[in-house]
């Protein structure tokens, strides 16, 4: 099984490559966000915890990300991988999915790292708010929360995973196209 991590800031294009990736090799994507609405849809234990503190203004801990992580990785045996959007985001969660890779003798094999300039951010929300939408990619304060969190939290990914050896930065100021082929040439 593989299992690929795509990684990278708001608006670098991440849930447009997976779309494309998840395809071409037969990939399950999984995207954070998704898998927590799915699962408090469908009811299950965790979907429940997680609805609890998410109606109580509280944000989801590692162990219940990492749970339903883990469940759709054993529901899944029919794809060729998975391909990760939006996990882990820090350190903490990184060593976690580490950890229950190791279980069954599995590691994470890349680490696709779209890279893309912070005022390329703004203009890419701004766009995305317009065609979708989306009301906090309209407000340039949210826009800049989300920027500080992801260098904070997040960024610091980049040197654990270069120490891992699976680190590779995507240049994706590129068309869709460009980086979508260089995404394939880094996969293979």
């Amino acid at each position: 099984m593989k299992y690929y991590i795509l990684f990278g800031p708001p608006g670098a294009g991440k849930g447009t490559q997976a779309k494309f990736i998840a395809e071409k090799y037969n990939l399950l994507h999984i995207s954070t966000g998704d898998l927590l609405r799915k699962e408090m849809a469908a009811g299950t234990p965790l979907g429940l915890q997680a609805k609890q503190l998410i109606e109580g203004g509280n944000l989801v801990p590692d162990e219940v990300v990492v749970g339903m992580i883990q469940n759709t990785f054993k529901n899944n045996k029919d794809v060729s991988g998975f391909l990760l959007d939006g996990f882990p985001r820090t350190i903490a969660q990184a060593e976690k999915l580490d950890e229950m890779l190791a279980e069954s003798s599995e590691k994470v094999d890349k680490v696709l790292s779209l890279v893309i300039k912070d005022e390329t951010i703004f203009e890419r929300l701004a766009k995305r708010a317009l065609i979708e939408g989306r009301k906090d990619d309209a407000d340039p304060a949210t826009i800049q929360n989300r920027i500080d969190t992801y260098h904070a939290k997040t960024e610091p990914l980049i040197d654990y995973y270069k120490e891992a050896g699976n680190y590779c930065e995507i240049p994706g100021e590129q068309t869709i196209e460009e980086v979508f082929q260089s995404l394939c040439d880094v996969i293979g």
